[in-house]
């Protein structure tokens, strides 16, 4: 299981949040040039801390490709120094990979909750949901899965969910509504088209 936010995903999510946010940004700037000095000054932090945090993420996000054992280190740092940046939302999700791997199935739950509760930015919330529930079910907390995919809106993650959907209801000896999930998955075009096609096959001889 994979609790990493992929590159895709992160590019995605960082479009996404600007087109949320980039028209507060752009006012920002646009108060600084009005000649209030203060302002001016106020933008150019944030601009910096912008920057250092941008520098940091793509840092830690090199350490986690690599395996290196000093990205725990780097995403706690990123996440204290830069709270409310959404750098830090991306930072506790790598953080929850690398808990996760490290057999901390705890802490890597503290990060993807964490990540629902300061984000603001319905697909990171969306995305920590999916993430939280593939653990979950990892773990064989197969009813607090469930009910961490009952709580997601049906959105544009609605064929992720239905997946997950399917995945449990294997796990709960129940193959022919794993089949019908998996064809909602399909039908709302999942992440991974392939691969749940393949689970859907191989159900095929069970009756819906």
């Amino acid at each position: 299981m994979d609790v990493h936010l992929s590159e895709e995903e992160q590019v995605e999510a960082l479009k996404k949040w600007w087109k949320e946010n980039g028209k507060s940004v752009v006012a920002g700037i646009v108060l600084g040039l009005g000649g209030v000095f203060g302002w001016q000054y106020w933008g150019q932090h944030q601009q910096k801390l912008a920057e250092e945090a941008s520098l940091q993420f793509e840092q830690l996000n090199q350490s986690v490709q690599a395996g290196s054992p000093t990205a725990l280190a780097q995403a706690e740092s990123l996440i204290a120094t830069y709270p409310d940046s959404p750098y830090a939302l991306f930072a506790a999700l790598d953080l929850a990979k690398v808990k996760f791997q490290q057999g901390d199935l705890v802490g890597a739950k503290a990060q993807l909750q964490w990540v629902l509760d300061n984000s603001e930015d319905n697909s990171l919330q969306q995305i920590a949901r999916l993430r939280m529930a593939r653990l979950l079910l990892d773990a064989g907390e197969i009813e607090q899965a469930s009910a961490i995919i009952g709580e997601a809106p049906q959105d544009n993650f609605r064929g992720d969910f239905a997946e997950l959907r399917g995945d449990i209801a294997l796990r709960q000896g129940d193959p022919a509504a794993a089949r019908l999930a998996y064809a909602e998955a399909l039908e709302y075009k999942v992440s991974n088209p392939a691969l749940v096609q393949m689970k859907h096959d191989d159900l095929a001889t069970v009756s819906e």
